[in-house]
């Protein structure tokens, strides 16, 4: 009777055989068999090469400096082996919010699939219609920043210390390879090429199609055998490229779990480590979006968007302390400090205190003047209409004229209280930009300010999307955080009216706010974030120059 299970089983099967399409048949079957891996570890594999610990941990002389090292990025390079996220951040960043639900509606196609299948519909649905710009755009400016949190540490010390870098993977070329040069110096990257036409993609694979690890590296290397080979232990593929090369070492993630204690924390890269430092970045999403994770994102938007509609709705309409205390009550938090402490100004003209702020997002002056309950004027160089109209305080835009941005800041202080950002730009990073040194010739009752923030969801910046849904984006976070500390008013002797150049003035009080933040402070200023994330200087073009230049195109 022992057997007498197993023969229902059987029976069972072949009926259905019988009564559903085969198609139906074999996907059922799949599903059963290989559907538990998205949510469990796939079997272990044999251990065919040895673990890439031991690569790490030997000191020799003729490995990994004098080696040409040959590995993919998903596995080997990146801790994760799933692509599904990056393929995310492409269709939300570039294609938008819709596109980005139909990929995620995709996914539970996805777990019935072979690898093949799986990544040519990821890149139709998330590339079929798209411009090139656009993604390339994302691929400088967004993904980056993943990756270098995603990257394998031990992995990353055997590549950075070889001589020659090569990358062979099947994800497309157009989202790895900008990361790859850049910041990991690799010298040449083999993946899927794209089909275009014009100016868009089709969502198509270029012949010869996918790139076979194990094809591509023949072709490249020839009859020569590359030095080292690094693979997934989770991917049978990579067995076959890395039995051609001379040593073959596995990223063997159980192992690594368990070198580590559980924490997986040998195999995380520190940011102090970080190949280039990650000073710039783009895009709305400030998590890796899993399918699990953007399906919570989708069921919170809704909620969000109220949110961020009552938070807007209190800090125009309430008074400061009844604002502060139902955005309290709404996950909104504000940590100040000095806030309370009275500052008048010690000049004998009379006129107000120039406030001196890091600049996170739009937001810093509203979240100055609701800590410290009291009404000031904010200058901006680039502020939307709409961003005006919903402004609970005053904004006065600059010209980038030096003379006429002079006269206007001094008569504005003259009126009142003045906040100044002089970083001209928003950082996400723990940076600070340099600062202008306009606003140290025109005050001497200056008064640093040190603001931070901190986001669990969406970003309140962006260099290439609207600017008018800054605000919006991160009070739709669901709880959101903004620290204000006044720092005290700057001593006379330090300002320009005690002898000190402006130039003096201006990095002495970055230096000040970077210790109060423990932040780095860099030499950069607003012209290369929008350089190196927008690919222009960081300057709206008024409405008549451009239609003419889209006249020309």
């Amino acid at each position: 009777m022992v057997f007498f299970p197993g023969v229902l089983l059987k029976l069972a099967d072949r009926l259905l055989c019988q009564l559903l399409p085969n198609y139906c048949h074999r996907a059922a079957r799949k599903f059963r068999n290989y559907g538990g891996l998205f949510l469990r570890n796939p079997p272990p594999k044999p251990q065919t090469f040895p673990s890439i610990t031991k690569l790490a941990l030997e000191a020799r002389s003729d490995c990994p400096e004098s080696a040409t090292l040959v590995c993919d990025i998903a596995g080997a390079l990146l801790r994760s082996c799933l692509f599904f996220p990056y393929f995310m951040l492409v269709a939300f960043e570039a294609g938008g919010i819709m596109r980005a639900l139909l990929l995620l509606l995709s996914s539970p196609i996805l777990l019935l699939l072979d690898y093949k299948a799986k990544l040519r519909i990821m890149i139709f649905v998330t590339f079929c219609g798209l411009r090139v710009r656009d993604v390339e755009s994302v691929a400088r400016a967004v993904l980056p920043k993943f990756y270098l949190e995603d990257l394998n540490k031990q992995a990353y010390d055997v590549l950075a210390s070889a001589r020659g870098k090569v990358v062979i993977t099947s994800v497309p070329r157009v989202m790895v390879e900008g990361f790859l040069k850049e910041f990991l110096g690799v010298d040449k990257v083999i993946g899927t090429e794209l089909h275009s036409t014009g100016k868009y993609f089709t969502g198509l694979i270029s012949a010869p199609g996918l790139v076979s690890k194990h094809r591509a590296l023949k072709d490249y290397f020839g009859e020569r055998r590359p030095d080292i080979g690094l693979g997934s232990s989770r991917d049978l593929n990579d067995y076959l490229f890395m039995s051609l090369c001379k040593e073959a070492y596995l990223v063997n993630k159980e192992e690594q779990s368990k070198n580590s204690n559980g924490a997986g924390s040998c195999t995380v890269l520190p940011r102090e480590k970080y190949p280039k430092p990650l000073i710039f970045h783009d895009g709305r999403l400030a998590f890796l979006p899993s399918p699990l994770s953007m399906l919570s994102m989708f069921m919170f938007l809704p909620l969000g968007l109220i949110l961020a509609i009552f938070r807007l709705s209190i800090g125009i309409f309430l008074p400061y302390k009844l604002s502060i205390l139902l955005a309290a009550f709404s996950g909104l938090k504000i940590t100040a400090k000095g806030c309370k402490n009275e500052i008048r100004s010690d000049s004998p003209e009379g006129g107000g205190i120039l406030y001196v702020c890091t600049h996170r997002t739009l937001l810093d002056p509203v979240f100055l003047s609701t800590s410290m309950a009291q009404s000031v004027t904010a200058v901006t160089y680039s502020l939307s209409t709409v961003s005006e109209f919903i402004s609970p305080i005053r904004t006065v835009r600059l010209t980038r004229d030096r003379a006429r941005d002079g006269e206007t800041m001094k008569k504005l202080l003259s009126e009142g209280d003045l906040v100044i950002c002089p970083e001209g730009t928003t950082c996400r990073e723990p940076y600070l930009l340099r600062f202008s040194s306009l606003f140290a010739e025109l005050a001497h009752e200056i008064v640093p300010v040190a603001v931070n923030t901190e986001v669990s969801m969406f970003y309140g910046t962006t260099a290439r999307g609207l600017k008018c849904l800054d605000p919006i984006f991160f009070l739709m976070n669901p709880r959101p955080t903004y620290y204000v500390n006044v720092l005290g008013k700057v001593p006379r002797e330090l300002t320009c009216e005690g002898g000190r150049s402006r130039h003096e003035v201006a990095n002495g009080i970055q230096k000040q706010l970077a210790d109060a933040l423990g932040f780095e402070c860099t030499g950069l200023t607003r012209r290369d974030k929008y350089l190196m994330l927008a690919g222009n200087e960081g300057v709206v073009e008024e409405p008549k120059k451009r239609d003419s230049a889209n006249r020309k195109e």
